[in-house]
């Protein structure tokens, strides 16, 4: 088993940064993607073009998107921040942000959020320990106000203007992107940013704010098929099917119903990972299916998450079907053509080797790609199969961006394996990166989100793997906690 040191260690540098602040974006939006959808379903279904019309119900689509979605999202934003305090005062001021402007304010809710949940953070700390018994609650719930008073103020007549500028330039640039017939270059960024994990900022940062403006205006947004189309990692795994070797092959069907059906992108990562090279597939894929979309004028109702096809379908816009089908269609046969070349052309090589899978040969591959060694994929390549720990290993969390899909199934899997290995008190639960507390004993990630987790729990022992699904590593977990059981019971 692999682990890293459970040592603080450096920050990985502008490519961890960029990831830590998308992630930031992504727990912000993500816990509250279910109101997203509820709000695309009314509207997809009540509003005058939508399946049943109905003039009293669409008076919901309004208040909703104006006023629900971009509480949520600071309310969640400032919780993280600053627990409910910050939830509270982020919720205060950015009602600011949203009667200072005439458009939805989600990009005003991911700054004014938990920036007041981090100022009342820092005014509170001013006065920790010195207030006389008895008027702590007086103290901290007149400061929360008076706080919240000039914050929302400020964000009326400062932030909301300023907002509303950045909101409408944005929207101009996706305009002229799609009257040019130029939106699939946003693939080019798009694609390899999934499989770094570098595209939350994007996506959660701009694509979604804009997109559920667009419909707003429109009645959908070709924004949200952007990311969430499974075209191009659908064909990438049906070519490691047909033409791959060795693990990569036999385990390349299940990762499609996992990927397709499931939504969960990240399982064919590490197969583009192995052969880099394969990101032009992805790139080719995804460039199709944006080109395919503008092309039929089609769109979504509200974002498809996690992007599995069922959800995608089911925010599909009336009229959008055909185009929706055909785009997702294509990219998986470009990315599939494309991907089935590049394998082909090394299967001979790949054969003689023993299995694509080879991690290390990967690794060296990717950071000849980055140019420079990865600190995050280094602990990756290390030589050896055991590991100790002088942390008991009693609680294990699975951490990745939003808590949820991948780290969910890859808990799973170890928690299934623990159990038939007869081991008892043994807790496996997964999170977000983000919430990481140090409490955990041991924390598994994947390869490339390693640094952020050690930054966020450097006091823990830590994992990197390159797939959640299928790991030799959790074999190495289960006989270390065996191991130390064993210690336990020769005392």
């Amino acid at each position: 088993m692999t682990t890293t040191s459970a040592t603080k260690t450096k920050s990985g540098g502008t490519r961890v940064h960029v990831q830590r602040f998308g992630t930031f974006l992504s727990g912000m939006v993500m816990p509250n993607i279910p109101a997203f959808i509820a709000w695309g379903l009314i509207t997809a279904f009540f509003i005058p073009t939508g399946w049943t019309p109905n003039a009293t119900l669409e008076t919901l689509v309004g208040p909703m998107i104006v006023y629900l979605l971009p509480l949520l999202i600071a309310n969640t934003g400032g919780r993280m921040v600053y627990g409910t305090r910050g939830a509270v005062i982020a919720s205060i001021a950015t009602m600011g942000v949203i009667v200072g402007s005439e458009i939805p304010m989600f990009i005003g809710a991911m700054i004014v959020g938990p920036g007041s949940a981090y100022l009342l953070k820092k005014l509170d700390s001013l006065w920790a320990g010195k207030i006389k018994p008895g008027f702590e609650m007086l103290v901290d719930n007149f400061a929360s106000g008076i706080l919240g008073m000039i914050l929302a103020l400020g964000a009326f007549f400062g932030i909301a203007p300023l907002v509303t500028g950045i909101s409408n330039f944005l929207e101009m640039i996706v305009d002229w992107l799609v009257s040019n017939s130029l939106l699939p270059i946003a693939s080019i960024f798009i694609e390899p940013g999934k499989i770094l994990f570098l595209n939350n900022a994007i996506n959660h940062g701009v694509l979604t704010p804009i997109g559920v403006q667009q419909v707003a205006e429109n009645g959908q947004s070709v924004l949200f098929l952007l990311e969430a189309n499974p075209g191009p990692g659908l064909g990438i795994l049906l070519a490691f099917s047909f033409f791959g070797v060795g693990i990569a092959r036999a385990s390349a069907p299940g990762a499609i119903i996992i990927h397709f059906f499931g939504g969960i992108h990240e399982i064919y990562f590490p197969y583009v990972l192995m052969k880099p090279a394969l990101l032009l597939a992805a790139v080719g894929g995804g460039m199709t299916g944006v080109a395919i979309n503008v092309a039929f004028a089609t769109g979504l109702r509200a974002p498809a998450s996690p992007g599995s096809i069922i959800a995608i379908l089911i925010q599909t816009a009336p009229g959008s079907y055909v185009g929706v089908i055909l785009s997702v269609i294509g990219a998986a046969t470009v990315s599939f053509l494309i991907a089935a070349v590049i394998l082909r052309a090394s299967r001979k090589r790949d054969l003689t080797a023993g299995d694509t899978g080879d991690m290390a040969e990967a690794i060296a591959k990717t950071e000849a790609n980055k140019g420079k060694a990865s600190t995050i994929l280094g602990g990756l390549g290390a030589s050896g199969t055991s590991a100790t720990t002088a942390r008991r290993v009693k609680t294990i969390i699975f951490a990745c961006d939003a808590g949820m899909g991948s780290s969910a199934m890859g808990a799973s899997v170890l928690r299934n394996k623990i159990k038939k290995a007869g081991l008892d008190g043994i807790t496996v639960t997964n999170q977000a990166i983000a919430n990481l507390d140090g409490t955990a004993d041991l924390v598994i990630t994947h390869q490339d989100l390693t640094a952020r987790a050690q930054s966020k729990s450097p006091d823990s022992t830590h994992v990197s793997v390159e797939n959640f699904m299928n790991s030799p590593k959790y074999d190495d977990v289960v006989a270390l906690i065996q191991g130390q059981a064993a210690e336990e019971v020769a005392r």
